[in-house]
């Protein structure tokens, strides 16, 4: 006993600041070539994460100085809502102070500890403080403020303040709104895949509603690095809803408190109005198994009861917890992002529906560039993200990174030595995981923990866009060897002809039904391109029939059809297959004959739209376009159908809600490991190859 009181004498509370200052590697500062990238990515989400909330379109600035020795100027400007006065301290001086932490919806970040971070580190580093310009719509003025942290009290320490009119360094424009921040830090400046360039250009790509520009500088203030992503759409990502826990993804520890909390007066009621998915029939199924009268008072649950209600949780059908808690980048946007990085000739993207793993929802998404100016021999570009935030280091400890080594790429058209592990050619794939809840596998966020969930999901969409390239591939190689063969053709035969004519003093003969006769196959080609006049862009299918016989097909073709993108002109009329696949009848078209397909479409900025998939049905085959399988357009119908219905009753409030949206999640699935199908599965091998 006289042993233990000096020793407990000795303990005493850390402060989480002072926590944080001996263990700086937790918040990404364990290195100084990293020091620099967390730096900025925390000052750019911040800047997103402003603008976003305010329905600012971002423009953001990055400047980076040399200084002597290890140390650098950093310099972040966004033209943000800024920060009031009285926040500033609190916002950049105070460990754990996040608005988000309790939320259950998508985010950059939640902990509340990453731009403080930086003034500590900086402080930590270099002894200097931090200087932070901020400027909201209705003040007159900007504040000025430098700060440091008394990491012991979790305070910030101000000094220096002061107000003036805010001149933008570069237009010499007075500036509205903004927030600027300059920190001094130990730090090194390098090059290459793990940068500040490569993380900017990285974010560019998910964010393809901003504007961001990087500039670094050596000590004498020569530009020695640049990089600017100007933004490729005015469409802000939408509004994420803070949604209610889902039963399944609750521990025990949580309930009690929640049971403790509770401000209603019955079970029932308690159950309906904190969480999602749990209707009135829910919650009396999940009370009955658990053996507790519904008219129990939530304060009164002791803990064996609350273990019981916990283990009913699993044994009762619920319904999944609301989607508008994510925010996708979706497919459109997500080959837009790429376009203004990567020079490719061909992308192919999927946006899968909404799953839920442990009670949280999340959406996975994939892009693949292939072409252009990528490298054919080296291993492909992996792009990782997690809510909109780009992952790189830790690549082959990240699930993401084992979902693309699981896959057989060879069977799409990519290089594979032993046929595991990163594919080799010219080619980069990007993966976006959206989620209330991504688990990391550290504190520093920089790679995605296991899941198999997440796993197969990622997979399935990896699985699809592969499918896409490997039909551009087997398109282009058909179409050019057709084209080669006409060309040939229409070169030798004509002087054959010619000449053969000549010799015996007779009439050229019709050489089209030759020829015709010849190359023996339909040709379909697509073009699409833009009207400047009107602002729409221009949809033209020609199928050329270079048989013998009359052929009859219908051509279908996939369209980015959304709320905002629609179908204007359209003189053969046609009909909707499904949503984003309009079919057209072509009764007859005769040997040697041609027909084309013109569309419009509304909606979409010049480049938007690059390549279109056509697919038919009829006897035969067309180079250039892919037999549609018929069982899976009725899988996708069904689906569609149904989805329809959850949200029109959905809208009216009906009870029948709980029925429909049970049967909408039960309703598709394939007899493979590709689960729900999408439209980018519409190839004559689902099912076959996987």
């Amino acid at each position: 006993m006289s042993e233990e009181k000096p020793l407990a004498g000795k303990q005493k509370q850390i402060a989480i600041s002072e926590f944080f200052e001996k263990n700086k590697h937790f918040l990404g500062f364990d290195s100084l070539q990293r020091s620099i990238i967390t730096a900025v990515k925390e000052a750019v989400d911040n800047s997103l994460d402003a603008c976003e909330e305010e329905r600012i379109l971002p423009d953001i600035r990055v400047e980076i100085n040399r200084l002597e020795g290890d140390r650098i100027e950093l310099i972040s400007q966004d033209n943000g809502p800024g920060i009031p006065r009285g926040a500033i301290e609190h916002v950049f001086g105070k460990f754990l102070l996040g608005s988000r932490f309790h939320a259950i919806r998508q985010t950059r970040g939640q902990q509340g500890i990453g731009i403080t971070g930086v003034v500590m580190y900086g402080q930590l580093t270099t002894g200097s403080k931090t200087t932070v310009i901020s400027k909201v719509k209705e003040d007159s003025s900007a504040v000025r403020v430098d700060l440091g942290i008394d990491t012991r009290k979790n305070k910030a320490i101000k000094s220096g303040e002061s107000r003036d009119i805010w001149i933008d360094d570069i237009t010499g424009e007075e500036i509205k709104h903004g927030l600027k921040i300059r920190t001094e830090m130990k730090a090194k400046y390098q090059r290459g895949r793990q940068s500040v360039y490569q993380y900017l250009r990285m974010t560019s790509i998910v964010n393809p509603h901003a504007t961001i520009s990087l500039a670094v500088k050596d000590r004498d203030g020569e530009l020695i690095e640049e990089g600017h992503w100007p933004r490729t759409t005015g469409r802000l990502p939408r509004v994420v809803e803070e949604i209610k826990p889902h039963p399944h993804g609750i521990h025990l520890g949580t309930l009690q408190r929640m049971l403790r909390e509770a401000e209603e007066r019955k079970m029932t009621s308690f159950l309906r109005h904190n969480f999602s998915g749990v209707s009135m029939r829910a919650a009396r199924e999940i009370l009955g198994k658990a053996g507790l009268e519904e008219s129990r008072q939530p304060r009164r649950i002791r803990a064996e009861e609350a273990q019981a209600v916990l283990d009913s949780f699993q044994k009762v059908k619920l319904l999944n917890p609301p989607t508008d808690c994510l925010s996708p980048i979706e497919d459109l946007l997500i080959k837009k992002g790429l376009s203004k990085a990567i020079d490719s000739r061909f992308a192919s993207t999927v946006t899968r529906d909404t799953r839920v793993t442990q009670g949280n929802p999340f959406q996975i998404e994939v892009g693949l560039v292939f072409g252009g100016d990528l490298a054919s021999d080296s291993p492909i570009e992996i792009l990782r993200f997690a809510n909109r935030v780009p992952l790189m280091y830790q690549q082959g400890g990240c699930l993401l990174t084992k979902a693309v080594e699981s896959v057989d790429w060879k069977r799409y058209g990519l290089d594979q030595p032993g046929g595991r592990g990163i594919p080799k050619g010219p080619a980069a794939v990007l993966i976006h995981l959206a989620s209330t809840n991504v688990q990391f596998t550290s504190e520093a966020k920089e790679a995605v923990a296991g899941n198999e969930e997440v796993l197969g999901e990622i997979r399935r969409a990896l699985m699809e866009v592969g499918k896409g390239l490997k039909n551009h591939l087997k398109k282009s190689s058909q179409r050019k060897k057709a084209r080669e063969k006409f060309e040939l053709i229409n070169v030798i035969l004509p002087e054959i002809s010619q000449k053969t004519s000549q010799l015996l003093g007779r009439e050229e003969p019709d050489l089209a039904p030759i020829i015709t006769q010849i190359m023996n196959a339909v040709f379909c080609e697509e073009a699409l391109g833009w009207d400047t006049t009107r602002k729409l862009t221009t949809c033209d299918i020609t199928v050329f029939n270079y048989t013998a016989r009359a052929r009859a097909y219908t051509i279908l073709a996939k369209w980015p059809e959304s709320e905002t993108v629609a179908m204007v002109d359209n003189p053969l009329g046609g009909r909707k297959e499904t949503h984003g696949l309009w079919a057209w009848r072509l009764d007859t078209l005769d040997p040697g004959s041609s027909a084309v397909i013109s569309f419009t479409v509304s909606g979409l900025s010049k480049g938007d739209w690059t390549d279109m998939e056509i697919f038919f049905r009829g006897n035969g085959d067309i180079i250039g376009a892919t037999k549609i399988d018929e069982k899976l357009l009725d899988e996708m119908r069904n689906k569609e159908a149904l989805d329809a219905a959850v949200e029109e009753v959905r809208i009216k409030k009906d009870p029948m809600i709980e029925n429909l949206a049970e049967r909408a999640e039960e309703s598709v699935q394939v007899p493979n490991d590709e689960g729900v199908i999408d439209m980018g599965s519409l190839t004559p091998d689902q099912g076959v190859d996987e």
